[in-house]
C-alpha cells in the first residue's frame, strides 16, 4: 500500500521538475512514511511513497523492466500475483524482486492493457511506456483505491490524493459550483468531478492511456447480472460460497508483515475473522470503536463476543466529543472530499489503535452491496410491489404512509416515494435535496446560487448508470447503483483515507471482483428473501458466526455524532456555519441556516445535513482557501 504522483508533459521539450515531483509525493508521506523514489527523465516524472507489505527489502518503486524503457509507480496489493509470476517466467520473463509490482510490469509487457484482466486485486498505478511515449493510468474494478488527475491541453498531473495534484501551481483550484449542488444532494460526491473544476476522479474498472498529447478513457470492467438458465441449487450454491470466501480471505492475508481484522460486531467482519483465523498460526488481532451513549448501538459487546469465539487478541477504544470536534478539520484535509460520514472519525481513531500493533487489517466491508444486506433495499423492493398493485391509488397510498409516519419516522420517508418512479428517488439515498422545498426546512439556497445551477447535472452521474440496468429487477439496479456510486465515492474512500492517515493498509476481501460477480450472478432471492437481507450470505455463515452476531438488528457503524453536534459541539457548529466568511460564499441564506441549527437544537432533526455543512466549509478553507488548518 502506497501513494503515488506524477506529471506528464505533452511536449518533449518540456521538462518536469525533479523538485515538483519530490513535493508531490511529500504531501502523501502519510500514505507511505518507509520509502520514497522518483523517476524524472525529460517530459515525464513519477513518484513514489511506500508503505512496506510484501518483499520489505527489495520493493522500492518506481520500478522498471530489464532495459529501463517501461517504469511503473503501484499503490496496492495483487492478490494472484504468485500465479501470474509463475506464468511470466514460463514465458521467459526474468524477476528481480519478489513483490506484485514487478509482476504488473511484465504483465504489461506481455499483453499491453488487456493486462488489467488478469488483475485480481485493490491497485491505481502509471506506467510510463518509453518506446511507445504513453502513460497509462488504471484503477480496480470496484474503486478500493483512489486515483485522481488533472488533464490539460498541455499535460496530465495525477496522484492517489488531490493534495498532492494541487502541489502543481499550475493546477487550478476554481470551484464548480454545481457540484457543490451535487454534494448537497448526496451527502457525497458521486460520479468522476470532484469540487474542483480541474481534477476529476478516475473511475473503478476504467484506465486513461495517454499518446502522443491525446488522452483516451476506457471501461475495462463493468457488473453484470447475468443469470443462469436454470435455477441453481441453493444448498450446492452455499456450498460454492463458502469455498470462494475462504479463498478470497487466504489471498488476502498474503503479506510480510502482521495482518488484524476490523471489527464491526457485524456478520461480515465476524465472517471475515472466521476464514482469517483459520489460515495463521499466530494469533490474530482484532480491532474495535464503541460508544455507551443512550440511544447508540454499542458494537464492543457484539465484537469482543467474536474475538472470544475465534481466539483473537482484541483490542478496542472509544472516543469523545472533544477528540470528535477537534480531528474534524484534519478528517476533511485526509479525505478532500466532503462526506458526510461521521463514522469515519472512529475509523480513524480506531486505525490509529491498530497500527500500533499491525501494518494491514481486513475489513468486511462490502458484504451489504454484494449480497444485499441493507433495510432499505428490503422496504424499496416492498414499496413497489404495493406500487404495482395499488397503481391506480397510488396518491392515496402515499397519503397514508405519510399518514403513519407522522408517528412511525422511519415509515414517512417513503411516503413521497409512491407517486415517483423508482430512478426519480432512487437517485439520492437522501431524501429531498438540501436546497430544494420538501426537506422540512424549505430551501437553505440563496436565490442566485440556485439560479445559477443545472438541476440535472446533480443527478447525472446516478441517471446515467441506470441506463446500464434497464429490465434489471428493482433489487439488482439498486445494487449495481450503490456498488457505482455510494460504494467507492462514500465507504472506500472512507476506508481508504482514514486508514492511510495512519499508514495503515486496508483490505476487503468481500470486494473481490470474483465474489461480486458470484453474488451478482445469483438469484434475487438468494440475497433478499421475504423480509431477511443477506440470505444466502447468513446461510453460508451461520455455522461460523455466533447466533448472537447472526440474527441481531443491522445497525451500520453508529457514532453518537448527533448529540454531539447537538449539545458538546454546539457553539463551534453555530460559530462556523455563521461565520461571514461562511455565508460570504453565497450559498445559503443566513435565516434559512439559522433555522436549521434551532431545529437541530431542539429535536435533532437534521444531524446530517449540518454535520455536511460542516465538511462542505472546512472543504473550502482547506483546499480553494489554501488555509492550513491542520499542522
Amino acid at each position: 500500500m502506497c501513494g503515488i504522483c506524477g506529471k506528464l508533459n505533452f511536449a518533449r521539450d518540456a521538462a518536469v521538475s525533479p523538485e515538483l515531483v519530490k513535493a508531490m509525493a511529500d504531501t502523501i508521506r502519510h500514505r507511505g512514511p518507509d520509502d520514497d523514489g522518483y523517476h524524472v527523465s525529460g517530459q515525464v516524472g513519477l513518484g513514489f511513497r511506500r508503505l512496506s507489505i510484501i518483499d520489505l527489502s527489495r520493493g522500492h518503486q518506481p520500478l522498471s523492466n530489464e532495459d529501463g524503457t517501461i517504469w511503473i509507480v503501484f499503490n496496492g496489493e495483487i492478490y494472484n500475483y504468485q500465479e501470474l509470476r509463475a506464468f511470466l517466467l514460463g514465458r521467459g520473463h526474468s524477476f528481480t524482486t519478489q513483490t506484485d509490482t514487478e509482476v504488473i510490469v511484465h504483465l504489461y509487457e506481455e499483453m499491453g492493457v488487456q493486462c488489467l484482466e488478469k488483475l485480481r486485486g485493490m491497485f491505481a498505478f502509471a506506467i510510463w511506456d518509453e518506446n511507445a511515449r504513453s502513460l497509462f493510468l488504471a484503477r480496480d474494478r470496484v474503486g478500493i483505491k483512489p486515483l485522481y488527475y488533472s488533464l490539460t491541453d498541455s499535460s496530465l498531473v495525477f496522484g492517489s490524493e488531490i493534495k498532492a495534484i494541487l502541489t502543481d501551481p499550475t493546477v487550478s483550484r476554481e470551484i464548480d459550483i454545481e457540484i457543490v449542488d451535487r454534494f448537497l444532494t448526496f451527502l457525497y460526491l458521486p460520479g468522476e468531478e470532484t469540487l474542483l473544476k480541474s481534477i476529476r476522479k478516475l473511475a473503478p474498472g476504467t484506465y486513461l492511456q495517454v499518446k502522443n498529447g491525446h488522452a483516451e478513457v476506457r471501461r475495462y470492467w463493468d457488473l453484470r447480472f447475468s443469470k443462469p438458465a436454470n435455477r441453481p441449487d441453493l444448498q450446492k450454491t452455499e456450498e460454492a460460497l463458502l469455498d470462494l470466501l475462504a479463498e478470497t480471505v487466504k489471498l488476502h492475508m498474503i503479506a510480510d508483515v502482521p495482518v488484524g481484522v476490523l471489527l464491526s460486531g457485524g456478520v461480515d467482519s465476524t465472517g471475515v475473522l472466521s476464514f482469517a483465523a483459520g489460515l495463521t498460526d499466530k494469533p490474530t488481532s482484532s480491532y474495535t470503536v464503541g460508544f455507551s451513549d443512550p440511544g447508540v448501538a454499542d458494537e464492543r459487546p457484539f465484537a469482543s463476543l467474536a474475538a472470544s469465539r475465534f481466539g483473537s487478541q482484541h483490542h478496542e477504544m472509544t472516543i469523545s466529543a472533544a477528540e470528535f470536534a477537534s480531528f474534524l478539520p484534519r478528517y476533511v484535509w485526509h479525505m478532500e472530499e466532503p462526506v458526510c460520514e461521521p463514522p469515519a472519525i472512529a475509523m480513524y481513531f480506531v486505525s490509529r489503535l491498530a497500527r500500533q500493533f499491525v501494518t494491514v487489517l481486513l475489513s468486511g466491508e462490502g458484504g451489504d452491496e454484494a449480497f444485499a444486506g441493507y433495510n432499505n433495499y428490503r422496504n424499496i423492493v416492498w414499496l413497489e410491489r404495493l406500487k404495482s398493485i395499488v397503481s391506480p391509488f397510488q396518491g392515496l397510498a402515499s397519503d397514508f404512509l405519510g399518514a403513519v409516519g407522522s408517528h412511525l419516522p422511519r415509515i414517512a420517508k417513503y411516503a413521497p416515494m409512491m407517486r415517483s418512479q423508482f430512478p426519480e428517488y432512487y437517485y439520492s439515498r437522501t431524501s429531498t435535496p438540501l436546497g430544494y422545498p420538501g426537506n422540512g426546512l424549505g430551501s437553505l439556497y440563496r436565490a442566485e446560487f440556485q439560479a445559477a445551477l443545472n438541476r440535472e447535472r446533480a443527478i447525472e452521474p446516478v441517471r446515467k448508470l441506470f441506463a446500464n440496468v434497464v429490465g434489471e429487477n428493482t433489487l439488482d439496479q439498486m445494487l449495481y447503483i450503490d456498488t457505482k456510486t455510494w460504494l467507492p465515492d462514500d465507504l472506500l474512500i472512507k476506508a481508504d483515507k482514514m486508514t492511510m492517515a495512519n499508514s495503515l493498509e486496508l483490505r476487503v476481501p468481500l470486494l473481490d471482483h470474483r465474489v461480486l460477480e458470484f453474488a451478482a450472478g445469483l438469484p434475487s432471492d438468494f440475497k433478499l428473501r421475504r423480509f431477511t437481507t443477506k440470505y444466502l450470505l447468513k446461510r453460508t455463515l451461520e455455522k461460523r458466526v455466533p447466533q448472537e452476531i447472526l440474527r441481531r438488528k443491522k445497525v451500520g457503524f453508529p457514532v453518537p455524532y448527533e448529540r454531539w453536534l447537538r449539545e458538546d459541539c454546539r457553539d463551534t457548529t453555530r460559530d462556523l456555519l455563521l461565520d461571514r466568511k461562511t455565508l460570504g460564499r453565497g450559498y445559503f441564506e443566513k435565516t434559512s441556516i439559522e433555522r436549521l441549527l434551532a431545529a437541530n437544537r431542539e429535536n435533532g432533526s437534521y444531524p446530517k445535513v449540518v454535520f455536511s455543512l460542516l465538511t462542505l466549509e472546512l472543504w473550502h478553507r482547506a483546499f480553494p482557501d489554501g488555509e492550513a488548518l491542520v499542522n
